[in-house]
């Protein structure tokens, strides 16, 4: 069986369209149409069932790729790096949320880069849970940490952590709201006071809602910013209320820059999920960089 007809096979497998696969392997698509056509004419079965959008993998394909995705990733990491390099020389490649990505997993594996010299090239990119997904599926990343889990074969998820959220903002906002705490049915004394938040639909202030009032935000979102760290600064200015990761908030809450403006008996909580695709835990600089995520997250407060 051709090496080549197997990775374009693996590479639209991974991204569920001809169109970019092509993308990714540099070709035409009517070529990787072709070789897919040639590799189910060897083996005498369809791989993929062609639909509107992309394509959707048959039985057959998903056997297959979880069966030839490990060895041809091994394969390309040898032709990438050589037969004789060892596992310093190799860069990891990591995508995850940018907060997250660089308050806590960057800084735990910068530590295991120098590790006694057995470290490793480190390349980080920022993106959401389907971006780093799908990036991940498509080969060009190595880790994800993704807060939605991938469902299907050909990628393998392991719970990393929870983070807590806490609703805060500057000390003069919650004094406005009065000397009295915020109750479990007091979501309507919060409705004047401004959001901030990384999206135009709030999508932690609509979490911390429905978990703890069981309802929706009545306020429509002041600033609005896509980094949870320049919503902190501005909750810190005075702008408004914002639901935080409480790691994130850590330091501001205990210099009293912001102040919590509820506290739930049981606070929200947001999984992390560490996810690689199946079966690269066999090569040593990935399954280094995974266990060593695991080890730093066993400790995060």
């Amino acid at each position: 069986m051709d090496l080549a007809l197997l990775r374009t096979f693996v590479t639209v497998h991974r991204a569920g369209s001809f169109t970019r696969a092509a993308a990714l392997l540099g070709l035409s698509q009517p070529a990787v149409t072709s070789q897919i056509r040639t590799l189910e004419r060897q083996l005498g079965r369809p791989l993929f069932l062609r639909q509107a959008r992309g394509v959707t993998p048959t039985t057959m394909g998903d056997e297959l790729a979880h069966k030839a995705a490990p060895h041809l990733d091994a394969l390309v990491e040898i032709a990438e790096t050589g037969p004789d390099n060892d596992a310093s020389l190799r860069t990891l490649h990591l995508a995850g949320p940018p907060e997250f990505t660089a308050e806590r997993a960057l800084p735990a594996l910068t530590e295991l880069t120098g590790e006694d010299g057995q470290g490793f090239a480190l390349r980080a990119s920022f993106g959401n849970a389907e971006e780093a997904l799908e990036g991940l599926a498509a080969g060009h990343h190595d880790l994800a940490i993704s807060t939605a889990r991938p469902r299907g074969a050909l990628l393998t998820a392991t719970t990393l952590c929870d983070e807590e959220h806490v609703l805060v903002a500057a000390p003069h906002r919650a004094e406005q709201l009065g000397p009295e705490k915020i109750g479990p049915k007091d979501a309507p004394a919060l409705d004047d006071v401004p959001v901030i938040e990384v999206h135009e639909s709030l999508p932690f202030v609509s979490r911390y809602w429905a978990s703890v009032f069981d309802s929706r935000p009545a306020a429509p979102g002041t600033v609005i910013v896509p980094d949870l760290r320049a919503v902190l600064a501005c909750a810190i200015a005075g702008a408004g209320l914002a639901v935080l990761p409480r790691y994130l908030c850590a330091l501001a809450l205990e210099r009293g820059e912001v102040v919590p403006l509820h506290e739930p008996a049981i606070p929200p909580l947001r999984t992390y999920f560490l996810v690689v695709r199946t079966g690269t835990l066999a090569m040593p600089h990935i399954a280094r960089a995974h266990e060593w995520l695991h080890r730093a997250a066993a400790i995060w407060g």
